[in-house]
């Protein structure tokens, strides 16, 4: 009797428990039509190639639904058209050698483009040698012919004659030269990165700033939310200090640790995995920490409508994790025109766009500032509402 009324016990909080239930019903449909629409919509990558002075025949042997051409005069140079238009590769042919110029920030299109060319170059081969076979099968053809009438001709001489004689050799005008296939040479260079680049080279930078948000949102969540249920915050608010004061603190106080968060997690990641940093490591730190502030000033807001740990850990799925497929690891630029208005709300998409540039591409400070000019907005949007909100807890 007394298992179930423990039993009925839990079951009257959890139905108490709106939050929970939606947690436990409607989250996980919420995410995996999120997936849904994501992966779908990035099934086919498309990946840019760049060409000057290609024959028309390579172009089209590497062309499919995956690679889009885009053509340039004989001075276009590879490494400006590549930073310039984002192509995935640049293609130049001088002499029958094909000079190819990766990007290799996404390794993905890298391949994509590999295997464009790699199919393209057999498939001309396999073009060639077909052509050939039919032309010596109708220069074989041709000489049965010409024996045959060579054989008649020489019966009838030989029975005129009462003698055989031996068939005369084909002359060189009846031998059908046949033309081998074009060997095209191929030459890789890398923009970024090298041959031995993978995946995870690419996508750690994003992975860096994914864990530093949700850490540091989780934590300072449910550190303030501890303040609250002590009732810490109640008497902190009784005195004559500010709101303002107070959320300033708590952004100092869990900001330092933060900080430290970042530098640790940072230099573990070049130290341990030895990932190829192309730009600045203080820009990396920047960017980290600027996503650390955001997060530090959401948890803090969000922690304001949660009434325990377990609540408060239920913001996750709806707020934190949809902010990983927006955060580059899957190419926002393939996604479907509403998925990407939906990418612009979400900090970690600014963030993820500064981390790769910095780290697959080098680009300095210049090239990141409206990402990092979006980040602070944010935290300050976060900042004053939590001031705001911080009235409700007031008692005097």
């Amino acid at each position: 009797m007394r298992v179930i009324a423990i039993f009925k016990r839990v079951l009257r909080e959890m139905l108490r428990d709106k939050r929970t239930l939606a947690l436990m019903f409607i989250a996980p449909l919420f995410i995996l039509t999120l997936m849904f629409f994501l992966f779908n919509t990035s099934s086919d990558t498309v990946a840019k190639i760049g060409v000057s002075n290609v024959d028309t025949t390579v172009v089209k042997a590497i062309k499919n639904k995956h690679v889009k051409i885009q053509h340039y005069g004989v001075q276009a140079t590879a490494k400006d058209q590549v930073r310039e238009d984002n192509l995935a590769a640049f293609i130049k042919q001088r002499r029958g050698k094909l000079t190819v110029t990766y990007q290799n920030s996404q390794p993905g299109d890298s391949a994509l483009v590999r295997q464009a060319l790699q199919g393209g170059l057999t498939k001309i081969k396999v073009q060639a040698l077909v052509a050939a076979t039919q032309t010596q099968k109708k220069a074989l053809q041709q000489q049965a012919k010409v024996l045959k009438t060579l054989v008649a001709q020489q019966q009838q001489m030989a029975a005129a004659r009462g003698a055989s004689q031996t068939g005369a050799p084909m002359t060189k005008s009846q031998q059908t030269q046949i033309s081998a296939p074009t060997n095209y040479q191929v030459t890789s260079h890398y923009l970024y990165g090298s041959a031995d680049s993978t995946f995870f080279d690419t996508f750690l930078p994003i992975l860096l700033g994914f864990f530093v948000f949700f850490f540091v949102f989780l934590i300072s969540g449910i550190s303030l939310l501890n303040e609250r249920t002590t009732g810490t915050l109640t008497r902190l608010l009784a005195t004559p200090i500010r709101r303002g004061e107070i959320i300033t603190g708590y952004l100092m106080g869990y900001g330092l640790f933060a900080l430290i968060q970042t530098v640790i997690t940072v230099t573990f990641a070049l130290t341990v995995f030895q990932i190829h940093m192309i730009g600045s490591v203080w820009l990396i730190l920047l960017i980290n920490f600027l996503l650390a502030l955001v997060a530090l000033s959401m948890g803090i807001f969000v922690s304001t409508f949660a009434n325990s740990e377990f609540q408060m850990m239920q913001f996750i799925p709806i707020l934190v994790i949809p902010q990983v497929f927006f955060s580059g690891l899957i190419p926002v630029d393939q996604m479907a025109n509403w998925l990407q208005w939906i990418a612009h709300i979400f900090p970690l998409y600014y963030g993820g766009n500064a981390l790769m540039n910095v780290a697959t591409r080098g680009v300095g400070l210049n090239g990141i500032t409206f990402e990092l000019i979006v980040l602070v907005l944010f935290a300050t949007l976060f900042t004053t509402l939590n001031v705001v909100g911080m009235k409700r807890y007031r008692r005097v």
